[in-house]
């Protein structure tokens, strides 16, 4: 079952290694602000490629990264059968906040960010004793962030309206309003978490 944008948005929740074939190539159309340039894994000519819209709050999103990404990636993406895409579809004042951080941290730093915020999600986004901001902070200096970068990031209105703007697109392009939805090719599927043999059924479906 996926978490909807419309059941958490506007909720106040209170240096790896760079990845194989990491790519951050401008797509045509994309912002002209290097930030937004697409996060993707994998071979940029694969026969399919896999777009996956989450949010950084979303449980269901932790699962799937934790439980079959790993999966995914040795099979499918290092192995070049398929091109993989993060997609930003914050569902909250929170995850909004992260998206932005992950973004504004060198690419190569992208994917082992976000996989440390899923795999650490319940000590910052559902943290009890605590303020959620704070331990985002600290989180991003453990990814080599300064303080002031971190504050002046999270404050950064031009990235903020960016992702925005990219969520929006995909509202209106896609139908998207729950996480994780993932797209291979021209098939968009929004029925939530996938096995990994699920997932690979929908690239052999897709031509992969």
């Amino acid at each position: 079952m996926s978490i909807t944008r419309r059941a958490l948005l506007g909720a106040t929740l209170p240096a790896a290694l760079a990845p194989a074939f990491l790519s951050v190539a401008r797509a045509a159309g994309t912002s002209a602000d290097p930030r937004m340039a697409p996060r993707a894994l994998g071979n940029p000519s694969a026969k399919v490629t896999v777009e996956e819209w989450f949010s950084l709050t979303c449980t269901h999103c932790a699962r799937f990264a934790i439980d079959v990404f790993p999966e995914v990636q040795k099979k499918l993406i290092d192995t070049g059968r398929i091109r993989y895409v993060f997609c930003d579809f914050p569902l909250d004042r929170i995850a909004l906040m992260a998206a932005q951080v992950a973004r504004a941290l060198p690419a190569e730093r992208y994917e082992a960010f976000i996989l440390s915020l899923f795999s650490n999600q319940d000590r910052w986004a559902f943290i009890q004793d605590g303020n959620p901001e704070d331990q985002l902070r600290k989180m991003a200096g453990l990814a080599g962030m300064s303080a002031d970068n971190f504050d002046r990031t999270v404050n950064d209105v031009a990235l903020r309206d960016a992702i925005m703007a990219e969520q929006n697109r995909a509202e209106a392009q896609y139908h998207i309003d729950s996480t994780p939805t993932f797209r291979f090719n021209d098939e968009v599927y929004r029925q939530g978490e996938l096995t990994y043999d699920a997932f690979e059924k929908k690239v052999v479906a897709a031509g992969g």
